[in-house]
C-alpha cells in the first residue's frame, strides 16, 4: 500500500505540517466505517524506524505541527513520542495538533505536560446525534451535552454525507460546531472496504448548501480523505 506520510497543509485557516505514524491498535477499533486501523501495527521496532523517516521530514517551518495515526496520539509508541518531542524543541515548534478518542479525554494533559506546547486536541465525534453516533458508526462515545465534550477538547471532526444521514442532522452538526469549537475538520464520507456507504446526493447538497465553510476560519473541509496530503486512497 503506497502511503503519503509527510505533507505540508498550505491551504488553511492554519498553514502547518502534517505527518501520519504507525501506532499501535487503537484502543476502540469498533467504528463501522473505518478501515483506517489497517495501518495499525505491534512490531514496535519497525514502528519507530518509520516514525523516525517520517519525523525527520519535519522542517518547522511554519512553527505548527499536527500529528495523526490510525487511532490516537496515546498509541503511538513511546519512542517515536520522544523523536516528535526532540524535533518540537529542537525547530521551536509552537503549537502542535494530536487527535485522542474521547476515552482517552481524562489523560489529555499527560502530552500537553510532555510537550510543553499548545496542543489542540481533535475527537472525531462525527455527528452529535447520539443515535447515528454510537448505533450505526459504534464511536462509543457518551457525553452529558456538547459543552462536556468541548471541556476536553477544542476540536472535532465530522463526517459528512452517509447513507441514513438527513439534512437536518447535517445542518445540525454543523451548527453545533460553530457555536462551540474554535477549530473543526469536516470529512466528506469516501466509499472504503467496510459496510457503510457514502450518500452521493447527500455530498453533492453539502457542497452547494456549505461551500462557504470553505472560508470560515478554523474550519477544514475535505472533500477526499487524502485532502490534508497525507494518507492513501484506499485507506479511509
Amino acid at each position: 500500500m503506497n502511503i503519503t506520510r509527510y505533507a505540508c497543509i498550505e491551504n488553511a485557516h492554519e498553514k502547518r505540517e502534517i505527518i501520519l505514524l504507525k501506532a499501535f491498535p487503537c484502543s476502540w477499533s469498533r467504528c463501522s466505517f473505518c478501515d483506517y486501523i489497517h495501518d495499525n501495527s505491534e512490531d514496535e521496532a519497525a514502528m519507530n524506524v518509520a516514525n523516525r523517516a517520517v519525523i525527520a521530514k519535519v522542517t518547522g517551518q511554519y512553527g505548527v505541527l499536527q500529528v495523526i495515526n490510525s487511532g490516537s496520539c496515546f498509541e503511538i509508541p513511546q519512542e517515536s513520542l520522544q523523536l516528535i518531542k526532540d524535533t518540537v524543541d529542537r525547530l521551536n515548534i509552537r503549537k502542535l495538533y494530536f487527535e485522542a478518542w474521547w476515552g482517552y479525554r481524562h489523560r489529555l494533559d499527560e502530552m500537553r505536560n510532555y510537550f510543553g506546547v499548545p496542543i489542540i486536541f481533535i475527537t472525531g465525534i462525527e455527528t452529535f446525534d447520539d443515535h447515528f453516533r454510537n448505533q450505526v458508526l459504534k464511536k462509543g462515545i457518551v457525553y452529558s451535552s456538547v459543552e462536556e465534550v468541548s471541556c476536553y477538547f477544542q476540536s472535532v471532526c465530522l463526517m459528512i454525507g452517509i447513507k441514513g444521514q438527513t439534512r437536518e442532522m447535517i445542518s445540525s452538526d454543523i451548527k453545533i460546531l460553530l457555536d462551540n469549537f474554535a477549530y473543526g475538520t469536516i470529512n466528506l464520507y469516501v466509499n472504503n472496504t467496510t459496510e457503510i456507504e457514502a450518500d452521493e446526493e447527500l455530498q453533492k447538497w453539502f457542497k452547494r448548501e456549505y461551500a462557504w465553510l470553505k472560508d470560515r476560519a478554523g474550519i477544514d473541509v475535505l472533500f477526499e480523505n487524502t485532502d490534508f496530503g497525507v494518507g492513501a486512497p484506499d485507506l479511509a
